[in-house]
């Protein structure tokens, strides 16, 4: 196996346009928001606006790694508590019957170290989907789709869930072939499946202190792998998600693994195209950590309001050891920060980082 790519400036290509399009993406996320904020009376993030859990638990870093896997956050043993926000993708807050991809944000607090250019806090943050690919290979690309995705924001929830249904055919369709469509996913034709039992990726590349990974999540208890593909009937319940995430983790004890992906092979695992999946053969994972959360309440009304409201998550937030990396990660920045803003002054609730572990 090839060792890991070595981490500088230089593997990263800076796009022409990068700083028009940022622009455009502010731009239509505010479309986005100002329509859904001004339908409910509430504002809710850009993207990933459903929120089906939160959840309290403690990130367990291995004792031992070898030194390519010692890195950053990673560098020393030791624990952290940490936030998990289970959600789906639409900058709407859709019934769940529209059945879309599955999001984790990962807050870990007390994180010491060099922070990125204007990190707030202490706290290192991760957010995966559960698939390995991002539907645009550039910001441009996804700009053009988010374009068309903006027209149909908060309008239509019965056509979006007779679309969504269709969808999931179509997808299943293609997937018994051997075909999977991030783009169909993302309009609505994703399994139904619990968020509990998904393995969910970083999709983009971040630094790893000196090397280059990309980053998962799996569930290993045997009660989160059990409920793994399972599908969730939403058929008159706008909450189901939400509703069997709480009944599952009031008497479940879940672990998943925190595992990392390194480069081995720039041409192979590109850092400026994200839909292209890094090999698993040539670029294994391993498992660097563990998370561990006990039965708790997953929709405790005052974990809801510190951290569904009042907190935000950014790949941007964190240390600069675990540096996003890419086209479409240097366009998340501006935006996610313009989404906390707007939902800031909107709803009246100042957004801010953790100080400490309670």
């Amino acid at each position: 196996m090839q060792a890991p790519v070595r981490y500088g400036p230089d593997v990263e290509t800076v796009r022409p346009n990068e700083a028009e399009t940022i622009a455009g993406l502010c731009e239509t996320f505010d479309t986005i928001l100002r329509r859904v904020a001004d339908d409910s009376g509430h504002a809710v993030r850009s993207v990933h606006a459903k929120a089906h859990g939160i959840l309290e638990g403690v990130l367990r870093i291995e004792d031992g790694l070898p030194p390519e896997l010692a890195q950053g956050l990673f560098a020393e043993a030791g624990e952290h508590a940490v936030y998990m926000r289970m959600s789906t993708n639409a900058g709407d807050v859709l019934p769940d019957a529209v059945s879309l991809p599955r999001g984790l944000a990962l807050k870990v607090l007390d994180v010491p170290g060099e922070r990125l250019p204007g990190a707030e806090g202490t706290t290192q943050n991760f957010i995966m989907v559960n698939g390995p690919v991002f539907q645009a290979p550039n910001a441009e690309t996804f700009l053009g789709s988010l374009k068309l995705l903006a027209g149909t924001a908060d309008r239509a929830e019965g056509l979006k869930v007779a679309a969504s249904t269709v969808l999931r055919g179509v997808n299943r369709a293609l997937q018994a072939v051997g075909v999977e469509s991030p783009t169909i996913a993302a309009l609505g034709g994703a399994p139904n499946v619990d968020p509990l039992g998904e393995t969910y990726y970083s999709v983009t590349p971040f630094r790893y202190g000196d090397h280059i990974a990309k980053f998962s999540l799996r569930p290993v208890a045997p009660a989160l792998t059990a409920r793994t593909g399972t599908a969730i009937d939403a058929s008159g319940r706008p909450n189901a998600i939400r509703e069997t995430v709480q009944s599952e983790m009031a008497g479940t004890e879940g672990v998943w693994e925190f595992r990392v992906q390194l480069c081995r092979d720039l041409e192979r695992q590109p850092v400026e195209d994200p839909t292209v999946a890094w090999d698993e053969a040539a670029a294994p994972f391993h498992r660097v950590a563990t998370i561990t959360v006990r039965p708790q309440d997953s929709w405790d009304p005052a974990r809801v309001r510190a951290v569904d409201e009042a907190m935000r998550f950014s790949v941007w937030t964190g240390l600069e050891a675990h540096r996003p990396l890419g086209n479409i990660n240097r366009a998340r920045n501006a935006p996610y920060r313009h989404s906390a803003a707007f939902r800031e002054r909107f709803n009246g609730c100042p957004i801010h980082e953790p100080a400490a572990a309670r």
